[in-house]
């Protein structure tokens, strides 16, 4: 990347060689040299722009990809905990322990569902790998039953609630007060209210200063179609509204 910005630079300032050539000896031969030196210097330029472009793809679609790898060992390894202690009291004859993990299965392969029938993939590829990235924060998602998004929203607003989004637990997860090593808890719910779908943030403890939260959620919201909305105002609790359309 390096050798292709030097190389960039120095074809720019190589057409100085043949200006001057036009400057000082104004013949055809140099008009022609002139035209042939800038054609070449922007054929590097735009291809030195172009590999870089590709490069810079092929960096995004590694880290999807890294991720989305990640998120299934993630739950694969979740899984396998889980049918490992379910085997374990199947051995020793627990049954009522065997129901309640069973039960808790359930529970996670549902919310699992209903976050994959949001409809939004930049919202559920985010839920769904959050727990891979080793973040501070233990994000608890719950979702209203039959929400599905999908072409309920303008596209542009869409992502602006998704950047809100992920900004604002970005806010709970470098909180001011939090301490060294700690992990919190962060709720996130989302429904259907009164024409807008909330997406609804109540954090657990004092871990976030109220004023410095409503000032950062304030900051992440770039549409005026979605707005924030601080619920308590002695807690580390809001809401981000955006209308639908159906």
């Amino acid at each position: 990347m390096k050798s292709w910005k030097k190389l960039g630079a120095l074809a720019i300032i190589s057409t100085w060689i043949p200006l001057s050539l036009v400057i000082w000896y104004p013949a055809l031969i140099w008009y022609i040299m002139l035209t042939l030196w800038v054609a070449t210097v922007l054929w590097i330029a735009i291809s030195s722009i172009h590999r870089q472009s590709e490069r810079e793809q092929r960096l995004v679609i590694q880290s999807i990809e890294q991720t989305a790898i990640d998120t299934l060992n993630h739950h694969r390894h979740d899984w396998m905990n889980d049918l490992q202690i379910l085997y374990g009291y199947i051995q020793l004859g627990k049954h009522d322990k065997t129901i309640d993990c069973v039960g808790r299965i359930k529970e996670r392969i549902y919310l699992e569902g209903k976050i994959s029938k949001l409809g939004i993939p930049s919202l559920v590829f985010y839920l769904q790998s959050f727990r891979t990235i080793g973040s501070n924060v233990e994000l608890e998602v719950n979702i209203a039953d039959d929400l599905h998004l999908s072409r309920r929203m303008k596209q542009d607003d869409i992502e602006n609630w998704v950047s809100a989004i992920v900004e604002s637990v970005r806010a709970y997860q470098y909180g001011e007060l939090s301490s060294w090593g700690e992990t919190r808890k962060l709720n996130l719910s989302f429904y259907e209210e009164d024409g807008d779908i909330v997406a609804f943030f109540e954090g657990e403890g004092s871990h976030v200063d109220p004023e410095v939260l409503q000032q950062q959620i304030h900051n992440v919201v770039r549409s005026h179609k979605v707005k924030a909305e601080q619920v308590y105002a002695s807690q580390g609790s809001f809401q981000l509204r955006v209308p639908c359309d159906t």
